[in-house]
């Protein structure tokens, strides 16, 4: 039977801390689902099909490498459901610290009594990593500091264009 983990996200944008949790989910899985949540109430910094694109260039060499097969999907309905409809048995879930653990606890707790096949797994995040979130990525990109040690570098060449000519 094949391993299916699915890692969930709004990878906007991909940083060096999601592809942190790709390299060890990768050792996990036969295949490893990238699942961009999509929520209407949100504005994104990069489209769904943009951060399709990033996850695919950062991850898939990285993929490729552990020999797991890679896919990357959206979903605007509940995590489960979206790894249901995967086939997924794993839920991917990166900690950087004990705040992360409590939330994902609670939400472990959750998701297994919605979906009793679906087993959370948490990955800790390598230290050089733990302070990165995409939010404070963005609010630092936008006010016009330098994220090169924070993302990959197709993800800063984006970040770069999008707020070419922007002072800040």
């Amino acid at each position: 039977m094949a391993r299916i983990a699915l890692y969930a996200g709004s990878f906007d944008p991909v940083t060096h801390g999601h592809v942190d949790v790709v390299r060890q989910a990768v050792r996990l899985a036969d295949t490893l689902v990238l699942a961009i949540g999509l929520h209407p109430s949100k504005t994104p910094m990069f489209p769904a099909e943009e951060r399709l694109a990033m996850l695919t260039e950062t991850c898939q060499p990285i993929a490729k490498a552990a020999g797991c097969a890679l896919k990357t999907v959206t979903f605007g309905d509940l995590v489960v459901a979206a790894a249901q409809r995967e086939g997924a048995t794993m839920l991917i879930r990166g900690l950087r610290d004990g705040t992360d653990f409590d939330y994902e606890m609670q939400m472990a707790g959750m998701n297994a009594a919605m979906a009793p096949g679906v087993q959370t797994v948490f990955l800790p995040a390598s230290p050089p990593v733990r302070p990165i979130t995409a939010t404070l990525v963005r609010q630092i990109a936008v006010m016009g500091g330098d994220v090169s040690a924070f993302v990959p570098a197709p993800v800063l060449a984006r970040i770069s264009k999008k707020f070419a000519g922007r002072a800040g």
